[in-house]
């Protein structure tokens, strides 16, 4: 018998080994490891790569605790921890290139992978192309003979696209191509990346699987397929974590389903209400039918979370000011999923850089939210008090052009 996703959040990364006798896999820190004799030391240095304690850059306990429930929670034979998203996503995709390769890259991916991507992959000689999210089957029309990546982040960066990721995932392993996903918006549990295809599910893990805005933390979920390799292209680049971290990350493990389905729950009720706004333009939340992708979203996720985007009907950055200053709970700061709620708007201008191929052309400004755990009634409150602040410039504006 199978056990229920909320008891495997419960359950992951705590094997009798790792945990000898408490509750939680306790912290355990160290760099040197010493052995008491030489026939034990030649033994570590043989398992070194297989949850062996050997020397502190390859784990600890409490490091091989939290890969164990991340490969449990989301599929895949083997979990790379890194200092951070970032450092996941660049890792990875360097751990399988070399100069002369072709990437396909989302074109509403985070801003610092497409800054990976033109600086480093570009000085390295690694060409890439980047696609609409909404390609699908043509995805195919953009593979080269020397495509060595598909790289996917579902639902987009700002601008909540949601990719057909089993369908582009199929094609690409066609062409004998690594599938990678950006998986942070799906947490490893609301999106199966394994069952849909992807080779490596990356996180960053700061967010929803922390929760609290307090850790930065990588990880990176590989198949059977391409496990040792990334293993082992990681460990050589230096990337390791800090046992205090992978302790907050597994901590945050044991609370993430109740606190996704609470998020998920006010951010459904956020964006309703912020689609009958007269302000507003369109809501881009994956669970309304106004948001690309949203059948795919049907179709693969089995919930949301708190974030996601609307657009208003017009451009005033005055405006867009007074309403962001004079929030009362909703914080202005990058990142998300933490149990606080956070606001930052993007003028239609900012997808100039943004965007290769896919530029919305909004004529409105964007407005990304994360919906924290505060009382929804509360953070409506807030929102309505910024657009009387917003409607204030606006008319103010309007009157002095007459």
């Amino acid at each position: 018998m199978s056990e229920g996703k909320k008891t495997k959040l419960i359950t992951a990364g705590r094997d009798k080994k790792w945990t000898n006798g408490v509750v939680n896999p306790p912290v355990q820190r160290a760099s040197t490891v010493v052995f008491n004799t030489v026939a034990e030391k030649n033994q570590a240095a043989i398992n070194r790569a297989n949850k062996t304690l050997f020397y502190g850059r390859r784990g600890t306990n409490t490091h091989f605790a939290f890969q164990d429930a991340m490969v449990e929670i989301e599929g895949g034979a083997g979990c790379a921890l890194y200092p951070c998203g970032t450092a996941a996503i660049s890792n990875a995709i360097l751990s399988f290139v070399e100069a002369g390769d072709h990437i396909l890259m989302v074109d509403t991916c985070y801003e610092p992978t497409r800054d990976f991507c033109n600086v480093i992959m570009k000085k390295m000689g690694v060409e890439t192309t980047y696609y609409d999210p909404m390609i699908g089957e043509n995805i195919r029309d953009l593979i080269q003979p020397n495509t060595k990546i598909l790289f996917l982040e579902s639902p987009g960066s700002i601008t909540m696209e949601v990719q057909d990721v089993p369908t582009m995932a199929r094609i690409a392993h066609e062409h004998d191509i690594i599938v990678m996903l950006d998986n942070t918006w799906g947490a490893g549990v609301n999106f199966s990346p394994f069952e849909h295809g992807v080779d490596i599910s990356i996180q960053a893990a700061t967010k929803y699987i922390v929760g609290h805005s307090d850790v930065m933390l990588g990880t990176a979920v590989a198949s059977e397929k391409y496990w040792d390799q990334l293993r082992e292209q990681s460990y050589l680049m230096g990337q390791c974590v800090s046992p205090d971290d992978a302790y907050l990350g597994l901590r945050g493990i044991r609370t993430l389903d109740v606190r996704l389905r609470q998020h998920a729950e006010n951010s459904l009720k956020v964006a309703q209400w912020l689609a009958s706004r007269p302000e507003v333009d369109h809501v881009r939340h994956p669970a309304l039918e106004t948001c690309p992708g949203h059948e795919f979203f049907e179709r693969d996720f089995t919930g949301g979370n708190g974030l996601f985007s609307f657009v208003l009907k017009t451009s005033y950055p005055k405006a867009t000011t007074a309403l962001l200053d004079g929030m009362k709970h909703f914080s202005m700061g990058y990142s998300w999923g933490g149990y606080e709620s956070l606001i930052l708007a993007n003028e239609p201008r900012s997808f100039n850089s943004l965007r290769t191929v896919a530029n919305p052309n909004f004529e409105g400004t964007l407005i990304r939210i994360h919906v924290g755990l505060e009382d929804v009634e509360d953070l409506i409150a807030d929102l309505e008090a910024g657009f009387a602040r917003y409607n204030a410039l606006v008319l103010e504006k309007e009157v002095s052009l007459k």
